[in-house]
């Protein structure tokens, strides 16, 4: 009956109920973020919600953090092994699950929650969304912890067990979060706002369904699903043919630097990665289980392939990705994997580095890579309640062939999310944003120059404040292009009320900060690409009324001599003259 159908469907008919789930893949975005408790929820956007198939295979998703999209599928899928290919779930089940090391497993922040969609009681769908939790308890407040040494010390591992069965709460594991974490009202009034997007999905599936017929939409959904990997194998013969490798380094404090590398290896029908070699796991939070690495690595590849339409999951058919066993990029447990963006992160930015040279039109040079996760705790100087930050931090990218680096972006991770409004920051937290502003140092000069980092400047208002910070790419810069040059790395700075300073530094656990103490937060400016001599005048002199460069800079980087009061172009120097006449 199902291939009938699919045979009898036009394309009018697949692009409505294809717009039907993209409808419902927002909808479902927008009630999560509209009911959620927490800033990194509804301010960040730190969550994604989706559609899958009976077999779990994504088939439409409303994102903020642009790894999500690698994770929702995995999810279903392990959900669907956990209980018996599915014939164990039941109509208005819901099942809450963040264990790193099984399918869209990142780390234990991330909380996923899948709910089986039935259509007169068969099992058509899958409704599913994964969200940061300010808090699943473990060490640190925030549950992000830069020196834990296993995962049982990072918070409550919730391995895929039922939250609601037949549409009843399981009351037992909503005690058992409720005393493991520190701000129950923020993580269960997150819980319940991904319940009530669940609900949402599986209620306007259900209408599409009824309105067009089950058999008809999921021969539709075949069509886009075949669809999808029929474009990524169109887009694939768009790319140069062979194998590609570079390394990069997953940096801490505790040891290291952690080698990554990778072989890429692109054919007329897959996209091959291929990382044996690597470091193996090891006891800092920086590892990331193979999981959370295909995350990125999809990201990384729907950067390369670039798709024209919406994703699902049939654009992944040509990706494969291959590890050693235990390796920082694919750890099992007990490693530690609080921090795994760092390695993921880094796993897909290797693959970056690999096809940027030969691909300029699709990839640029060097962006800030990390997260650079900033974890804040302690007591509201008013209200003396206590306050939590968790927040990633913008930076810059790297520039490409024709086109200078965004400035003041996040990392490949977080992709489409936000900061915190400085508003909300100082109404809520202990702290005074000191400045906020690009990071103007010149790094990641060429004929396109790489984007501006920023620094942000916390200012404590109370006594007894903890920092934790994870500011990878400390030690290397961002990489430039075509003889540009590279960037400049993250770091943390801090000045104490009483004179002191401290810094610069990566990678921190709990500092004390007391009152008037200032942590000043600085991201990379990307790499450059093309040789700054090549830099058109004009626009070095404007680079320079901007402030995005000094004037000795214009002149000693750039061979351009720029007025100081008009910025108007007065001369260029005889290296940039002797080396091309302009």
């Amino acid at each position: 009956m199902l291939s009938q159908t699919k045979s009898e469907i036009n394309p009018f008919t697949i692009e409505i109920i294809k717009d039907s789930l993209m409808s419902i893949g927002d909808e479902m975005f927008y009630a999560l973020a509209r009911t959620s408790m927490s800033p990194i929820i509804y301010e960040v956007l730190d969550y994604a919600c989706g559609l899958t198939n009976a077999k779990g295979k994504l088939i439409s998703q409303g994102n903020g953090v642009a790894s999500f999209i690698g994770m929702l599928s995995p999810m279903v899928e392990s959900v669907l092994e956990r209980y018996n290919d599915g014939k164990d779930l039941k109509d208005g089940d819901i099942i809450i699950i963040n264990d790193p090391y099984v399918g869209g497993g990142s780390h234990l922040s991330d909380v996923g929650l899948v709910m089986p969609i039935f259509h007169k009681g068969e099992l058509v769908a899958f409704s599913a969304n994964k969200g940061h939790w300010t808090e699943v308890g473990g060490k640190d407040a925030g549950s992000f912890t830069t020196d834990s040494t296993e995962i049982y010390q990072e918070g409550l591992q919730l391995p895929g067990v039922k939250l609601f069965h037949e549409g009843n709460v399981n009351q037992a594991v909503v005690d058992i979060i409720e005393s493991n974490v520190r701000f129950p009202d923020l993580s269960l009034g997150d819980m319940w706002a991904q319940v009530a997007a669940l609900k949402t999905g599986a209620k306007r599936f259900i209408e599409l369904c009824d309105k067009y017929g089950k058999d008809l939409v999921e021969a539709s959904i075949e069509h886009l699903l075949d669809q999808g990997e029929q474009l990524a194998r169109k887009e694939l013969t768009k790319l140069p043919i062979g194998s590609f490798t570079a390394e990069t380094y997953i940096e801490d404090n505790a040891g290291g630097p952690y080698k990554v590398q990778v072989k890429v290896t692109i054919t007329d029908d897959a996209f091959i990665c291929d990382f044996r070699g690597t470091h193996p796991q090891v006891s800092t939070p920086v590892n990331c289980s193979y999981y959370g690495l295909l995350a990125s690595v999809r990201v990384m590849y729907l950067g390369v392939i670039r798709p024209t339409q919406n994703v699902n999951d049939g654009f992944f058919a040509p990706l494969k990705i291959i590890t050693d066993e235990r390796s920082i990029v694919s750890a099992e447990r007990p490693a530690p994997v609080s921090m795994n963006f760092e390695g993921r992160i880094c796993g897909a930015e290797a693959i970056w580095e690999a096809l940027a040279p030969v691909t300029p039109d699709r990839l640029t040079a060097g962006h800030l890579m990390s997260v650079c996760s900033v974890v804040l705790t302690g007591n509201h100087q008013d209200s003396k309640d206590p306050f939590l930050i968790v927040e990633p931090s913008v930076g810059g990218w790297g520039a490409g062939q024709g086109m200078d680096g965004a400035r003041g972006q996040f990392c490949m991770g977080p992709g489409e999310t936000y900061n915190v409004p400085i508003e909300v920051a100082e109404t809520r937290y202990g702290v005074m944003v000191d400045e906020y502003n690009f990071r103007c140092d010149g790094a990641g000069a060429g004929e396109y120059i790489g984007g501006s980092g920023v620094i942000r400047s916390y200012q404590a208002l109370s006594d007894n404040q903890k920092l934790s910070v994870i500011f990878g790419r400390h030690k290397f810069a961002p990489w430039g292009m075509k003889d540009g040059e590279s960037g400049s790395p993250n770091y943390v700075f801090i000045k104490k009320a009483n004179g002191e300073t401290d810094g610069p530094f990566g990678i921190t656990a709990r500092y004390p900060l007391n009152k008037g103490d200032v942590v000043q937060l600085v991201t990379a400016t990307g790499g450059g690409y093309g040789n700054p001599y090549d830099r058109p005048a004009e626009k070095v002199a404007k680079d320079a009324k901007n402030g995005y460069i000094t004037l000795e800079q214009a002149k000693e980087t750039f061979g351009v001599m720029v007025h100081s009061e008009t910025f108007e172009v007065q001369d260029l120097t005889f290296e940039r003259k002797n080396r091309k006449s302009e």
